[in-house]
């Protein structure tokens, strides 16, 4: 029953939201946030790793298809709830220095969505998952097409179309699993573990799996829809499609496509390693030419989970627990760099690096933030990101030594293209666009604060997480390796 009200508390919280007004709406909204993290540190203090999948709810939605509204925390799926419940209270409180048309419904959709997300990373039924899995877009159509930049119809509509034509594939593919499940026909995912498929099924259902997902996260070549949309999205929607709404494709990676075709991964996994290496360095290269802030960390961020989509098809322990290691190290990290972005295009109405400089002899605090959350998103040793893009790039070598050489040029691309950001904006002489800059404010700290906090945590304590997820990864690989 935990499981359940994880779900449903962030909606109650919506609908409170959306009811209270303007005036206090962002107030609720962060309470309803914090009462959902208070919630999900309850869940972890009674958590127990190797138990499978616990504090579930299972309850018919359509009995005579087998069919139900299911739902459980294991140790892969608890690690991203826990993620979605940091993040959002952050989200909220980074809008404090804002303000929105229409905040009740801004706040009440943001409330949504993280429901939605809970919805996908908790659901046991596939055809559940489905429903959180499309969900999840609708809160965030809507804030980016109302709340976006000006270009945001025409972006919005390009990101609806890709992510929803995406899911169509998926669909597909779970209706056929759906349909040869034996006897009475049943949806649950653990069903679709046990099939046994032929290999030319498999490879189908494969593909229809991969699309889905590579367009959601986004991996090479699926991923035109997401800088735009990163860049014309209100920032606290950037924060929620970057922060937690990527981890639902490569969350499905693991969670559906390597226990349910491992033949089909066998045939096809050098390719979508190669795909996703591709990525790495496409991304990387094209950060580099960026001038506009946002879009740079877009394009960062194609970069960094078409690592962790390498790791993912590289099946091994070190692959999927450092995917998922990297999914809260790098939701903590493109929080916090879009915010700092927010921080600097509000004090001076731009984001382009050409007309900024000299931020750090008028903002040292800001200064330190951006700096400990940017040394992170490069792999720093004993900060946040090192842990996963160490775990990934050995199992991508281990896979293959050509591919995991050419994925750890990441490491080199990812500082010049972060370190040239924090010279253009932070150093050199100070440009007009800074004068009268203000360094943070109390509730901007409130929010940097516990994301430079995690930052030094996983970096030095990464065992506080990897624990929780490592039994599960364990039973995970057994059924990829049947």
């Amino acid at each position: 029953m935990l499981t359940l009200l994880l779900i449903l508390l962030p909606i109650v919280a919506g609908v409170i939201t959306l009811l209270v007004g303007a005036n206090l709406a962002k107030q609720v909204a962060l309470v309803g946030a914090l009462a959902e993290l208070g919630l999900a540190f309850f869940v972890w203090s009674q958590f127990d790793p190797s138990a499978g999948v616990q504090f579930g709810f299972k309850y018919h939605w359509l009995a005579s298809a087998g069919i139900s509204f299911a739902a459980g925390l294991d140790g892969i799926s608890f690690v991203l709830v826990l993620l979605t419940a940091f993040l959002t209270p952050l989200i909220i409180l980074s809008t404090f220095g804002h303000t929105y048309k229409n905040s009740a419904a801004f706040y009440s959709l943001i409330l949504f969505m993280s429901a939605a997300l809970v919805g996908v990373f908790t659901a046991t039924d596939a055809f559940l998952f489905y429903l959180f899995f499309e969900a999840a877009l609708i809160p965030v159509y809507f804030l980016a097409a109302v709340w976006g930049g000006e270009n945001r119809l025409k972006v919005t509509f390009k990101f609806f179309i890709y992510t929803m034509f995406g899911s169509l594939f998926m669909l597909v593919a779970l209706i056929y699993l759906y349909y040869q499940t034996p006897g009475t026909h049943t949806s649950e995912i653990t069903a679709f573990y046990n099939l046994q498929l032929s290999a030319k099924s498999q490879g189908f259902i494969f593909w229809a799996f991969f699309v889905a997902f590579a367009i959601k996260m986004p991996l090479f070549p699926f991923h035109t829809w997401q800088p735009d949309t990163y860049t014309e999205a209100p920032t606290p929607a950037t924060m929620l499609l970057s922060g937690i709404m990527l981890k639902m494709g490569v969350y499905g990676l693991i969670r559906l496509l390597l226990p349910i075709v491992p033949l089909g991964l066998q045939s096809y996994g050098m390719l979508a390693v190669i795909l996703s290496v591709i990525g790495i360095i496409y991304g990387s290269i094209i950060a580099i030419q960026q001038r506009d802030m946002k879009r740079l960390i877009a394009y960062s961020s194609f970069a960094h989970v078409g690592l962790m989509a390498a790791g993912v098809f590289a099946a091994s322990t070190n692959g999927l627990q450092g995917a998922i290691i990297q999914m809260l190290a790098h939701g903590i990290n493109v929080v916090g760099l879009f915010f700092v972005i927010d921080i600097i295009l509000s004090r001076t109405k731009t984001r382009s690096l050409d007309q900024l400089g000299g931020i750090t002899q008028v903002a040292p605090q800001l200064s330190v933030y951006f700096l400990i959350i940017l040394l992170g998103s490069v792999a720093l040793p004993l900060t946040n990101g090192f842990v996963g893009e160490f775990l990934l790039l050995s199992s991508v070598f281990a896979f293959n030594s050509w591919l995991g050489a050419i994925a750890g040029l990441t490491i080199i691309l990812g500082s010049v293209y972060m370190l040239r950001l924090f010279q253009m904006s932070m150093f050199g002489p100070k440009s007009k666009w800074v004068e009268g800059f203000q360094d943070l404010t109390f509730s901007e700290k409130a929010v940097l604060l516990p994301l430079v906090i995690m930052v030094f945590w996983i970096g030095i304590y990464p065992n506080t997480f990897l624990t929780i997820s490592e039994p599960a990864v364990s039973h995970l690989l057994q059924l990829v390796g049947r």
